[in-house]
């Protein structure tokens, strides 16, 4: 949208930006222009595959016009409730309920949406844009303003084709080599920002107003009634009630299967309601502590389900690298993207349209750092024992390749973190890099007097994730963290970059924000008791699944990262990306910090250098992208 004629002229790379979302939606494009305002997209047919279902799309009276990224998966109940009003519908796609509710309803509408979405609506009448995403951030949606236009879009790559400054945003270059990730609203640029969840924004006469529409409705102390045996009951019913709505399909639809609980309860209560489910998952001949296809197996024909399993070597994960690599838009450093682009890339081949169980893990408790904060929590003779013994774990030998490894890894942090407050733990679990070494990694001009510059902005946006989380609290305080934090920033992101880049669908049942409201409700015992993760889960859903699924324990996924680094990337870690000469040049990080953890990579006791390693190769690749130019 321009504000004046210059903002006008940038109308002129609407095109181009359009086409780079090519593999978000590769049947269909087109674009609308009115006056000063421009409106791209690049379609994934799902819904009503008639050409009259194509966007840019508009009313009758030519008044609105939409260009909408997600589905809505209650559009039919809420297409019948605009009839009985006297509507009428020209197609069979959610898009036009969208706009015709809108129409309706204005901004209230969106408290009745169930789906995951971004979109924008523009209105030729009072020259306004609404621009909103769905509650729980399930798709993105970035957004740039000054005093000449106001641009959106679904991916960084796309916004980048506009002219604006690209000046990295220092703070967020220091949250993302501490978690892996840039939090919104931010993002690496400083004048980019990315909607949050649950918001909407209102642009009109230069001006951009911004509000909030949902919040997860959490208040601490306050519990479900019902027994245990009367919470999992009504658990299932509603969770099945959101799997139900999100198989409506004008195309072929499936499930990802990793074997594990979450995946496993979607596809159990999917199958009832499909038949033949088409099921898929990915194994690893050459990794066999991270294959996990042989229980995918068990729960297919448990549950009776066409299953698909792609083998896959070390070799052939490593040439999916550069294609993460390229496709990455802002640094996002979760390795576990790779098999999650592989999955889809091979999943797309089958259907168009994937079920996952995506989000379990933080509304039910089903990570290791929330059992270490149960256990610290709950204190007790072992968790003092290995709170004390933190610095001679700090001495032990640990690393991420072997089991054993592993587990002095996780022990080693649990020990650290347990000295430490809660707030300060929190953060410390979610990092991946402690502050002082990404302080360390910095370029001096970056900081002053030994600290970070903009350590007051860092502090700020700290507190707003960390406000909630208090001494007195219980587990739901930090499970409610991860879900302002690392579920839409992370997971969420992850899901969606890697299935998008392949023009797959992804749809997430445990983020109905029905199920969500409930989970809030559930008490911390729950969700863990004693050594058992997603307590509820795994009891609610004992009886549909195989018995062999409760006996092993959480298998996370990762890459061999080290391997590689020693391998086939130590000449892309040496003579290109972390290349003394580049590093200099390029003013960010320190020469001398770069060429220590190059040093401590390529020594005997590398310990947990790889993810601080691989945050530097991101960055480094998207910077020779999009600012190297």
């Amino acid at each position: 949208m321009a504000f004046d004629e210059r903002g006008k002229a940038s109308l002129d790379r609407l095109e181009a930006a359009t086409d780079r979302l090519r593999s978000r939606g590769p049947d269909h494009r087109d674009t609308f222009y009115h006056e000063g305002v421009g409106l791209g997209h690049r379609r994934l047919v799902i819904i009503d595959p008639s050409p009259g279902a194509n966007q840019p799309m508009s009313c009758e009276s030519g008044r609105y016009t939409i260009v909408y990224n997600g589905e809505i998966y209650n559009f039919r109940s809420l297409k019948r409730e605009l009839e009985a009003r006297g509507v009428t519908f020209d197609t069979e796609s959610d898009t036009e309920v969208v706009l015709k509710f809108f129409a309706a309803e204005g901004p209230s509408f969106l408290r009745r949406l169930n789906g995951f979405f971004a979109f924008a609506i523009y209105d030729r009448v009072d020259g306004s844009l609404f621009v909103a995403r769905d509650r729980l951030g399930i798709k993105p949606l970035y957004f740039y303003q000054d005093g000449h236009h106001f641009i959106f879009a679904s991916e960084m790559k796309s916004l980048a084709e506009f002219p604006f400054p690209r000046e990295l945003d220092n703070v967020s270059l220091y949250q993302y080599l501490q978690l892996n990730y840039i939090p919104a609203p931010y993002s690496i640029f400083e004048n980019v920002r990315k909607l949050e969840p649950g918001k909407y924004l209102r642009v009109k006469d230069g001006r951009v107003s911004e509000t909030s529409y949902y919040e997860i409705p959490f208040e601490k102390g306050v519990s479900t009634n019902g027994s245990y045996r009367e919470v999992q009951a009504k658990l299932v019913e509603t969770l099945e009630a959101s799997v139900c709505s999100r198989l409506v399909s004008d195309v072929p639809l499936g499930a990802f299967l990793s074997g594990g609980i979450d995946s496993s309860i979607i596809v159990a209560l999917a199958a009832r309601h499909v038949d033949r489910l088409d099921t898929f998952c990915i194994g690893f001949r050459d990794n066999p502590l991270y294959d996990e296809s042989k229980y995918a197996q068990l729960v297919a024909d448990h549950c009776g389900t066409r299953h698909t399993t792609f083998p896959l070597t070390s070799g052939e994960l490593y040439e999916c690298l550069s294609g993460v690599l390229e496709y990455t838009d802002e640094p996002f450093a979760d390795p576990s993207a790779l098999a999650v682009y592989i999955l889809s890339r091979c999943t797309r081949e089958h259907v168009k349209v994937a079920l996952s169980g995506d989000g379990a893990d933080e509304l039910f408790g089903g990570y290791n750092k929330h059992l270490g904060e149960f256990r610290v929590r709950r204190g007790g003779p072992a968790a003092f024992m290995v709170k004390r013994s933190a610095p001679l774990l700090a001495m032990v030998p640990w690393s991420r390749d072997s089991v054993w490894g592993n587990k002095l890894r996780q022990l080693h942090r649990f020990a650290r973190g347990a000295r430490l407050s809660a707030r300060e733990r929190y953060w410390s679990w979610c990092s991946f890099t402690e502050a002082d070494e990404v302080l360390a990694l910095l370029a001096p001009s970056r900081k002053r007097f030994g600290r970070l510059q903009e350590e007051e902005a860092f502090d700020e946006r700290r507190e707003a994730v960390l406000a909630g989380i208090g001494e007195d609290g219980d587990l739901n305080d930090v499970l409610y963290a991860d879900t302002q934090l690392v579920l839409h920033n992370n997971m969420l992101r992850k899901v969606d970059g890697m299935s998008m880049a392949h023009g797959l669908e992804v749809r997430v049942p445990f983020l109905d924000h029905h199920v969500v409201g409930m989970a809030f409700t559930l008490p911390p015992e729950y969700k863990i008791s004693g050594g058992m993760t997603k307590r509820i889960l795994r009891d609610a859903f004992r009886s549909q699944l195989p018995p062999a699924l409760y006996r092993r324990s959480k298998h996370g996924f990762d890459v061999p990262l080290m391997k590689w680094f020693r391998t086939e990337l130590r000449s892309m870690i040496c003579d290109d990306l972390l290349d003394d000469d580049f590093v200099e040049a390029q003013g960010i990080f320190d020469v001398g910090a770069v060429r220590d953890v190059k040093r401590r990579l390529f020594g005997r006791r590398p310990g947990d250098i790889e993810r601080q390693v691989w945050s530097l190769i991101v960055f480094q690749s998207w910077w020779q992208r999009y600012m190297a130019v």
